[in-house]
């Protein structure tokens, strides 16, 4: 990348490129089902949320009022954990699902479920040292906005950039144009980092930005 000029700014996904998730969804999903009287095993509900999430329609809510997108964050969550249950055969082993499921979403918005890779803070010192602005575009909820300041990361931040909120999810042009528009940049002048070569790099590169794929 030595002859790619410096950018005015770089964008990075979220949950897999700055941090991830500390073990596995199913086994902070056991140990709080645990906590509501349910023993279930980690891997069938890894396995199970994993059909789920992956079946589940992309969280963007296109023009609806943002001061519903949080409710509908909530539903959009609470319909796959319902059916990471029932696929493994326990959602009717619940006395009040509900409040587990209450748990379980502020559980989500603190850093104890995430894991800061070790080389994300270095980097976003050496790139703040050199004037680069940065920002998050991100198909994660609005929760993340908590999540970055407990990890410490929203204080790098100019921008984060939220599928539920954009109306539109990666790897939609849509996304990164909303990005854009806030840092007043070209996509000639901006990158985007991120795990996922379809979300992430694919689709920066079909908006323009200069895409980098980050395999963890």
């Amino acid at each position: 990348m030595a002859n790619i000029p410096q950018p005015q700014v770089i964008f990075l996904d979220a949950v897999g490129t700055l941090f991830g998730v500390r073990g596995s969804v199913g086994a902070i999903y056991a140990d709080l089902a645990q906590h509501h009287g349910i023993e279930a095993d980690p891997e069938t509900l890894n396995q199970a949320f994993l059909r789920a999430f992956g079946a589940a329609p992309e969280m963007a809510f296109p023009g609806s009022d943002p001061a519903t997108v949080p409710e509908q964050e909530y539903r959009w969550w609470r319909v796959i954990a319902q059916q990471t249950f029932s696929s493994a055969g326990l959602l009717d082993r619940f006395v009040d699902f509900d409040s587990f499921f209450a748990d379980l979403y502020a559980h989500f918005a603190t850093a104890a479920p995430w894991v800061l890779y070790p080389d994300v803070l270095p980097a976003l010192e050496r790139w703040r040292r050199r004037g680069i602005a940065l920002g998050v575009v991100s198909n994660f909820d609005t929760r993340l906005y908590q999540v970055l300041e407990e990890l410490n990361l929203a204080t790098y931040l100019s921008s984060v950039t939220l599928s539920s909120e954009a109306g539109a999810a990666k790897p939609d042009p849509l996304i990164f144009a909303t990005a854009l528009q806030k840092h007043r940049c070209d996509a000639s002048q901006a990158w985007h980092i991120g795990d996922s070569k379809t979300d992430d790099f694919e689709g920066a590169k079909a908006a323009g930005l200069h895409g980098i794929l980050v395999k963890r």
